[in-house]
């Protein structure tokens, strides 16, 4: 999977729910990746980590995380 092809579609505040999310999504069948910018979570509470899908997968993504069950 390139970055080029990718799109956000989350936002985290922390790891552990950007791991979670993407758990949720992997399960799901969607491939996914994490993109942080906090010095490998050295650098708490400025960094955004987002979680990146395919274009094609993005709706289906949204709709997983955003469902009742998820909590995320």
């Amino acid at each position: 999977m390139s970055e080029n092809e990718l799109v956000p579609i989350g936002t985290f505040m922390n790891h552990i729910q950007a791991d979670l999310a993407q758990g949720a999504l992997e399960t799901a069948g969607i491939e996914c990746a994490i993109s942080a910018d906090d010095a490998g979570g050295q650098w708490a509470g400025g960094g955004r980590i987002r979680l990146l899908v395919r274009e094609e997968d993005a709706k289906r993504a949204m709709e997983i995380l955003n469902s009742p069950g998820e909590n995320l």
